[in-house]
């Protein structure tokens, strides 16, 4: 059971962050510059790197939880990821800013909804880090001698 849902959350998170960065990938980086602005927590001359990079680190970090490799690693980092993102949100929201959220390209309003579902991958990415942790790893050695049994 807990070897199922490792799978399924690893795969729901990779699919989340893939479509999230082609939906901000889709869009001119500077909707998305315009977005990260709005949050008001970078300096302007970092928003151009970051509306450019953000979304490509986004998709290969989808796409490595989705195949699975180092599976432990880049759950810890999605879920380190998500939870800079919701604490920008709920401090923005705090704030009382009416911003676009950007998470999954333009137009998506912060509020609570947002923050509910946010909060909800960062849940899932957390339980898919523990028990990332928590489940023994097969050595390589062991691992080369079932390939070749």
């Amino acid at each position: 059971m807990k070897t199922k849902f490792l799978i399924a959350g690893r795969l729901a998170l990779g699919l989340i962050f893939v479509v999230a960065a082609y939906a901000k990938l889709k869009a001119p980086w500077l909707v998305f510059a315009g977005s990260l602005n709005d949050f008001g927590i970078l300096p302007e001359s970092w928003l151009e790197p970051v509306a450019r990079t953000l979304p490509w680190a986004e998709l290969a970090l989808g796409l490595a939880l989705i195949s699975g490799i180092w599976q432990r690693w880049f759950a810890l980092i999605a879920a380190l990821i998500l939870g800079l993102f919701f604490s920008v949100m709920v401090r923005s929201y705090a704030m009382g800013l009416k911003i676009d959220c950007g998470c999954f390209g333009p137009g998506e309003q912060l509020g609570p909804i947002t923050l509910l579902r946010d909060f909800s991958m960062l849940a899932l990415a957390i339980a898919v880090t523990i028990f990332s942790f928590r489940k023994p790893q097969i050595p390589a050695d062991a691992e080369a001698e079932i390939a070749v049994a």
